[in-house]
């Protein structure tokens, strides 16, 4: 996947912070892109083509799949974060965690996985960017739904990257901490990333066949004491 000009992409959750990004810069660099959202009246991004998707409804996953039949670049980004504790939380919020970041993922990848083949047939390669967390690498107890969940979709990437691998699609993860958007609004500027540097980042990763993309330093840290014993 090095030529810019031959991607059609999808991107979810495209109306607002990283995956807003995501789809002006695809755009940017000459691709043809779906933007996707629950609300597609949401979407203003120049030069896209907006997309009624909610990825924890198959009806609706299912419509995108055939109104976006000539992709060839899916990036999963939609998410959620409810906060909630795996012990004392909501229980419908440790559901809605996964079944956004694990389940709709997985409905969506499903589902899009025989469009890229499709779009492929003809020569050339597909590809599946996961947007997962540094919290797939590190559990508090504050955010156990949203880190179960997206530790559960970090091993969902793998086994998928493996059996799609002969398949001609590359599947990539992108692992970042806090980023400048709505879902982290109260945490602190100096502790937050630009999300266009983390998508320029992430699709720069993704072009070169990189199969793990690490958006921050605070991920990148974490990552390297993960063989460190835990207090």
């Amino acid at each position: 996947m090095t030529n810019i000009e031959h991607i059609t992409a999808l991107v979810t959750g495209a109306n607002r912070g990283l995956g807003k990004r995501f789809a002006e810069q695809l755009v940017a660099r000459g691709a043809k892109v779906y933007a996707g959202a629950r609300r597609p009246d949401t979407v203003d991004i120049p030069g896209v083509i907006p997309i009624q998707l909610d990825i924890t409804d198959p009806e609706s996953v299912r419509r995108a799949a055939e109104l976006a039949g000539d992709v060839n670049v899916l990036v999963n980004n939609a998410g959620v974060s409810t906060r909630a504790g795996l012990l004392d939380g909501a229980f419908e919020d440790v559901h809605l965690e996964m079944d956004t970041h694990f389940f709709g993922t997985l409905g969506v990848t499903r589902a899009f996985v025989p469009v890229i083949e499709r779009s492929i047939a003809g020569g050339g390669g597909g590809a599946i960017l996961n947007v997962l967390s540094v919290l797939s690498w590190f559990h508090p107890a504050s955010s156990g739904a949203y880190s179960a969940a997206k530790a559960a979709a970090w091993a969902m990437t793998d086994a998928v990257r493996d059996e799609l691998a002969p398949r001609g699609i590359h599947v990539a993860a992108l692992h970042v901490g806090y980023m400048d958007t709505d879902m982290v609004s109260d945490i602190p500027a100096d502790q937050k990333t630009d999300p266009a540097v983390v998508a320029e980042l992430a699709l720069d990763g993704l072009l070169s066949g990189a199969t793990e993309i690490i958006g921050d330093e605070l991920t990148r840290t974490v990552k390297a004491q993960m063989s460190s014993p835990r207090a």
